[in-house]
Order: structure tokens, then sequence, then C-alpha cells
């Protein structure tokens, strides 16, 4: 039986959520739905896309992805349905799709078109139920829209590298519920452009010379009272390969967060700068 995520900033205080879920049931009663989140920032395209491509890997082949986030129809933003890591996902074309493609790409993408077939005010319930029940009993992508080979594309989201190879500049792309602060700078990108240099990390007064691979590599456990490293600030690249600014064991409601005590905000400039030019490798002459 197909398995169903929902990934959305309905929130769980309104009736959205339990009517799409409803409606799934009606049209397959033995569907399996999970929800990943229902408390994306409203409509926050950025932390969806991260957040859904941190999920989706974990979830079997064929399982079907529901995105309501901006998802009300005009004509800057389609509907779409696309086949992507063997996985289906049904989303507004709105560029969050640019995020969770940036390594692997669709293998098939259809612009949905049975609008006229099916009257809505709330496209996830009336559509995109519709169009994911249709791949749940195996339906063919084609029948609910026409192909097309391309999707919208999100520039923020993409790191900028200099021309002279010595500087990443990053923003903020997520909070997370720790407070932790995640940037659009990948493991592999400061890799690829750092090459091993010395570095410096700035995020607004703040700067970091290391960067740890777990949060706990900050304490020294030969000392006795390894308390002490609580709520002390770090540079980490998290489970997801992103670079991340966080306090260690914070709590947004106690000792606060990397958000609150360093004063960072979504798409909050974050960068990274190497102290020296890459030395151009030598080729002799024959």
């Amino acid at each position: 039986m197909s398995l169903i995520t929902l990934t959305t900033d309905f929130g769980t205080k309104d009736h959205f959520v339990g009517a799409v879920k409803g409606a799934i049931y009606s049209e397959l009663p033995d569907a399996k739905i999970v929800d990943i989140t229902h408390q994306i920032s409203p409509f926050n395209i950025t932390e969806t896309a991260y957040i859904l491509k941190n999920a989706y890997k974990s979830f079997p082949d064929k399982t079907i992805h529901v995105i309501g986030v901006d998802s009300e129809l005009s004509i800057r933003n389609k509907h779409i349905a696309l086949e992507l890591d063997n996985h289906y996902f049904i989303c507004p074309d709105n560029g969050l799709i640019s995020m969770i493609a940036s390594e692997i790409k669709p293998t098939k993408i259809f612009e949905i078109n049975i609008h006229n077939r099916v009257e809505s005010s709330f496209p996830v319930l009336d559509v995109f139920v519709q169009v994911a029940s249709h791949i749940a009993r195996g339906g063919s992508l084609s029948v609910i829209g026409r192909e097309i080979d391309s999707y919208k594309q999100i520039i923020e989201i993409q790191p900028k590298v200099n021309e002279q190879q010595t500087s990443i500049a990053g923003g903020v792309i997520y909070i997370d519920n720790y407070g932790n602060v995640i940037t659009n700078i990948s493991q592999k990108l400061f890799n690829t452009v750092g090459k091993g240099r010395d570095f410096k990390v700035t995020a607004r007064r703040y700067t970091f010379t290391k960067i740890f691979s777990r949060y706990n590599e900050i304490v020294d456990y030969s000392i006795e009272n390894n308390g002490q490293h609580d709520g002390e600030k770090l540079a980490i690249f998290n489970s997801a390969g992103f670079l991340e600014i966080a306090i260690y064991r914070s709590n947004l409601e106690t000792v606060g967060g990397a958000s609150t005590l360093l004063g960072l905000e979504y798409r909050d400039t974050i960068t990274v700068e190497f102290e020296n030019p890459v030395t151009p490798e030598f080729t002799p002459i024959n």
C-alpha cells in the first residue's frame, strides 16, 4: 500500500490537516499517511525545501510526498508532479524543488492541469489529493498534466563564491527547534573551495576558526565538570551536511539558542573567508 507524506505550513490548530487526511482516506482507505511537519513558517519555501530534502531520503522508494506550502494556484505559481530519486513529489512550482533537486535531477516533471475538472479553493485538499491517489493506484503522471522540462529556481538559496576562490557568502535558511542556525553552505562546497586552507566563519560580530563534526566535540572530558561548556557557541557541519551555528546544549526556553543569543535570523549573511589564495598547480611543459 502506498505511503503518503504531508509537509505543510497549516499548523495543527485548524481543520486543514484533518481534512486532507480525511480526503486521502476517502480515496484510499488503506493508505499510510506520515506527517513530516505542519509547522513550516507560513509561506517559507526555503525552510520547506531544507526539511523535505533531509527527510524524504529516509522513506522507501515510490513514497508520494504532498507539499502544501505557498500552494495557491496562479499564473506564476503552477502546480507540478514529478518523479525524483524514485520518489514522487506533488507541490507548487515555487522554487522549493530547486533545492531538493540540487544534486539529483527529476526523471519526469508534469504541470498539473486537472484544475478545470476539480473545483478548488483549497488545492492541497482538492487537487493534490486527487493526484496523489492517482499515483498511488499506479496511474501515469501523463494523465494529470503535460510534461515540462524545467522548474522554478530559487536564487537566494545558492551561496556565492568569489572569483578569487577566497570566500563563500551564504545565508541563514533555517532555524531549528533548538535555535540552531543552519546556513546554505554545504560541507561539500566548503571543502571544494577551501582545499584545506585556514578559514574564518563570520556571523554578525562573531567569528569561528574551527568547525566541529559533533556537538560534544567542544567538551573536554578530561575535566571533571564538563558541564562548563553548556551555552558555548560553536560551528558545526550538521547531519544534513550544512554549516550550522549552534549553542552547546541550547534550549530556547531557558539558556537560549544561537538565533536568540547571537541575534541571527532567517536570511542573515554568513561568510567564510579563506586565509591564503589557492596555489595554482604546476604543469610541466614537455
